[in-house]
C-alpha cells in the first residue's frame, strides 16, 4: 500500500520543511513566525513518534517495548518543549512589543524548554538507534537504508529543526520512517 509510507514519513518532512521557516532567534521581528510554527508543531512532532511506534506494531519483543516507551517520551517531552519554548516564549516576546527587551521570565521558559526537549531528543535517538539496529541485525545490509534514522536524529538533538542541520535530521527521519514502512512486510 504506498500511503502508508507516505504517511510515516510524512511528519518527518513536514517538520524539515517547517525547518527551512524556522527563525533562529527569537526578537520581536520572528516572533509571529516562532509562535505560529510552534502552534504547527503541537500537531505534528507527537506524530513523529507515532510512526516510530507504529513501525514495530503488532510486536511483543524487547524492541518493541524500547521503541514505544522511547517514542512516546519524545512525544511528550518534544512537544513540551514547543509549547514552552516555542509557544509561550514566542507569544510573550510578540505580546512585549517592538524594543522592549526580552525579561528574565522569558530566558526562564527557553531554560525549562531545552531541558525537556533535551529529554525528548535523547528518547527520540535511542528509538533510532534500537529501531536502526534491530533492523540491520534481523536483515543485514537489505536494511542500510534504516541508518539514516541515527544522524537524522542526532541531528534534531544538536539543532532542533533549524536549517540546515536540524531540518535536514527531521528529512533524514521522514525517509528512514517512510523507507521502513514501505518495506516492513519485505523485512519482516
Amino acid at each position: 500500500m504506498p500511503t502508508r509510507p507516505v504517511l510515516f514519513a510524512l511528519p518527518g518532512l513536514a517538520l524539515a520543511g517547517a525547518g527551512l521557516f524556522h527563525p533562529h532567534h527569537l526578537s520581536y521581528a520572528t516572533s509571529q513566525t516562532w509562535w505560529v510554527l510552534h502552534v504547527a508543531g503541537l500537531f505534528v512532532f507527537p506524530l513523529v513518534g507515532l510512526a516510530y511506534a507504529g513501525l514495530v506494531r503488532g510486536r511483543r519483543d524487547a524492541v518493541a517495548v524500547v521503541v514505544v516507551l522511547a517514542s512516546f517520551v519524545y512525544a511528550v517531552a518534544y512537544t513540551a518543549l514547543d509549547v514552552v519554548s516555542g509557544l509561550a516564549a514566542g507569544y510573550v516576546t510578540w505580546r512585549l512589543g517592538a524594543g522592549v527587551p526580552r525579561p528574565d521570565e522569558v530566558r526562564y521558559l527557553f531554560d525549562i524548554g531545552t531541558d525537556l526537549g533535551l529529554v525528548g531528543s535523547w528518547a527520540l535517538l535511542l528509538a533510532s538507534v534500537v529501531l536502526a539496529l534491530d533492523a540491520l541485525v534481523r536483515h543485514r545490509l537489505h536494511a542500510a537504508p534504516a541508518l539514516v534514522l541515527v544522524p537524522g536524529a542526532w541531528l534534531v538533538h544538536v539543532d532542533h529543526i533549524f536549517s540546515p542541520a536540524g531540518a535536514t535530521g527531521m528529512a533524514l527521519i521522514g525517509l528512514g520512517t517512510g523507507w521502513l514502512a514501505s518495506r516492513r512486510q519485505v523485512l519482516e
